[in-house]
C-alpha cells in the first residue's frame, strides 16, 4: 500500500525477514493494474494544473495578494507530492516491489505526508482569509498583508516539514517472505504501539479533523454574512449565489476526498493494534486503502479548478500564458479569486451600514 504498508500481524526474524500471517490481504491483480494507471492520471491533470497556477501568478499576477501567496504555495505542495507519484505506481504495479532503495522510500513516505499536512493547512488559511477578507474587511485591513501571509506560509512549511519526520523516520525496506519482494513499509513492534497512535491521531486530527471545522466554519460564517447583506444590497443577489456555491464546492470536495481515507485510516490502525485480527477483514481494509489514497490526491488535482480557474481574471492571465503574451497585458486586478474578493467589499458594505444603524 502507497501510505501505510505496514506487516499487520506478522512473524519476522532475523534470517528469515517478515511473513504476513493475512498473506493475501490487498494483493488483487486488479489492484496493480488499475491503481498505477489511476495514479497516472493524477500525476498528468496535477501537474498540468498546478503548473499553470504557478506560471500565471508568477507572469501576469504576481504575489500582491493574500490570496495569491496563498494559492501559490498550494500548488507547490502540491508539485512536490505529485513528483512521487510515478514511483509509487511503479510500486503497486510491481506488486509493492519497491526498487528504489531506502532513502526514497523514506523521503517518498515523508513527502505523501508533507503534502497531506501543508495542502490542508494552506487551505484553511485561505479559508480564514476569505473570512476576514468578506465578513471583517475594514478590521482585518491592517492584518491582511503580504508580509503575514509570506510568515504564515513559512511557519506552515515548517510544521508540516516537523509532523511529516516520524512518517518518514519510521519507512523503511522490509523483505517479505511469502512473495520474496522487498517493499517500502513499516513494521511496528510492540513495544511501539504508543508511537503509532501518536502518527495516527495526528494524521487524523491535525491532518483533517481540526481543519475541516475551522474551513467548515469560515464558509458558514461567510455565507450567513452574504445572505445577510443580500436583504439590504438586492443587486448583488447573482454574485452571491455564485460565490455560494464556489464555497460550498471546495468544503464539499475537502470532505469528499478525504473522508473515505481517514475512515480506512482508523480502520487500518485498529488493525496495526490488532483490535481488528479477521483476516478477511484486514484484506477489505487493504484493498480499499489504495483507492481511498486516489481520491485523497485528487484533492491535488481539484485545487487548482476551485482556486484558481474559477476566477475570471486568472482565466483572462491563462489564455494570455497560452499566447505567450507579454506580462504588461495582464488585467489591473491581481487578485487569483477575483469574484470573491470584489464581493469582500460590497456586501461588507452593507454589514458595516447595518452594524452602524444598530448603533
Amino acid at each position: 500500500m502507497m501510505e501505510n504498508f505496514t506487516a499487520v500481524g506478522a512473524s519476522t526474524t532475523e534470517t528469515e525477514g517478515i511473513h504476513l500471517n493475512c498473506s493475501m490481504s490487498g494483493r488483487h491483480n486488479f489492484i496493480f493494474t488499475l491503481i498505477p494507471v489511476v495514479y497516472g492520471c493524477n500525476f498528468v491533470i496535477g501537474m498540468v494544473g498546478n503548473s499553470m497556477v504557478v506560471a500565471v501568478i508568477y507572469r501576469y499576477m504576481k504575489l500582491k495578494t493574500v490570496a495569491n501567496v496563498f494559492v501559490l504555495n498550494l500548488a507547490i505542495s502540491d508539485l512536490t507530492f505529485l513528483i512521487t507519484l510515478p514511483m509509487w505506481a511503479t510500486f503497486t504495479a510491481t506488486g509493492y516491489q519497491w526498487p528504489f532503495g531506502g532513502f526514497l522510500c523514506k523521503a517518498s513516505a515523508g513527502l505523501v505526508m508533507f503534502n497531506l499536512y501543508s495542502s490542508i493547512f494552506f487551505l484553511t488559511a485561505l479559508s480564514i482569509d476569505r473570512y476576514l477578507a468578506i465578513v471583517h474587511p475594514v478590521r482585518s485591513r491592517q492584518r491582511r498583508t503580504v508580509l503575514y501571509a509570506r510568515i504564515t506560509c513559512v511557519l506552515v512549511w515548517l510544521f508540516a516539514l516537523l509532523l511529516s519526520v516520524p512518517t518518514a523516520l519510521t519507512r523503511d525496506l522490509m523483505h517479505i517472505t511469502n512473495y520474496n519482494i522487498t517493499t517500502c513499509g513499516v513494521l511496528h513492534p510492540e513495544g511501539s504501539r504508543h508511537l503509532l497512535l501518536i502518527i495516527s491521531l495526528m494524521k487524523s486530527i491535525l491532518g483533517f479533523l481540526v481543519p475541516f471545522l475551522i474551513i467548515i466554519s469560515c464558509y458558514c460564517l461567510i455565507g450567513q454574512a452574504l445572505v445577510r447583506a443580500r436583504s439590504i444590497q438586492k443587486t448583488t443577489r447573482s454574485r452571491d449565489d455564485e460565490v455560494l456555491r464556489m464555497l460550498a464546492a471546495a468544503v464539499l470536495a475537502f470532505f469528499l476526498c478525504w473522508m473515505p481515507h481517514q475512515v480506512f485510516h482508523f480502520m487500518e490502525l485498529l488493525a496495526q493494534l490488532k483490535v481488528i485480527t479477521n483476516c478477511v477483514m484486514v484484506d477489505v481494509i487493504d484493498t480499499a486503502m489504495p483507492f481511498t489514497i486516489c481520491i485523497a490526491f485528487l484533492n491535488s488535482c481539484v485545487n487548482p479548478i476551485l482556486y484558481g480557474f474559477v476566477g475570471q481574471n486568472f482565466r483572462k492571465n491563462l489564455v494570455l500564458l497560452l499566447r505567450c503574451s507579454p506580462a504588461g497585458l495582464a488585467g489591473t486586478h491581481p487578485s487569483i479569486i477575483s469574484k470573491m474578493s470584489t464581493l469582500s467589499y460590497r456586501p461588507s458594505e452593507a454589514l458595516h451600514l447595518t452594524n452602524k444603524n444598530n448603533v
